[in-house]
């Protein structure tokens, strides 16, 4: 695959194009429509990618609950030790007196890391969570 930049048109309605330029205004100094059209596609190929059963993907799963639930921070700490060659690493941070947030960091294939996930966001008193994908190129076989 060549680095060589290579030159296209892209059409569109003239309101859009007005949004994309207040986009690339607030991507700073630095970005141009060119950098901002790259970042996007970057985007979406890896969110593609992400979404392809058997691929390995890194994610970060951020949590928010209330330790004050019974038998959570065990319960939470239970699905990371029985993945514990998916679960890279994860960091704890105390809110105020009730909610703590977590960030853990799980790598695997797309269908594992999601299920890892599911299972911490099911459990009773984690008040929200998201888990966000990136993909590490490879893929599982």
């Amino acid at each position: 695959m060549s680095n060589d930049l290579m030159r296209f048109s892209v059409a569109m309605p003239e309101d859009l194009l007005i949004e994309f330029d207040q986009l690339v205004a607030r991507r700073g100094l630095a970005k141009n429509r060119s950098e901002v059209i790259r970042d996007l596609v970057r985007e979406a190929l890896i969110s593609e990618q992400c979404a392809t059963l058997g691929m390995e993907v890194m994610g970060t799963l951020t949590i928010v609950y209330d330790h004050h639930v019974n038998d959570l921070r065990d319960k939470i700490d239970g699905v990371q030790h029985e993945y514990l060659e998916n679960v890279i690493s994860s960091t704890h941070v105390h809110i105020d007196h009730h909610a703590c947030l977590e960030v853990i960091i799980i790598r695997g294939e797309t269908g594992l890391v999601q299920g890892i996930a599911d299972l911490i966001l099911g459990l009773k008193g984690v008040q929200t969570g998201r888990l966000v994908l990136t993909s590490t190129g490879g893929r599982i076989y």
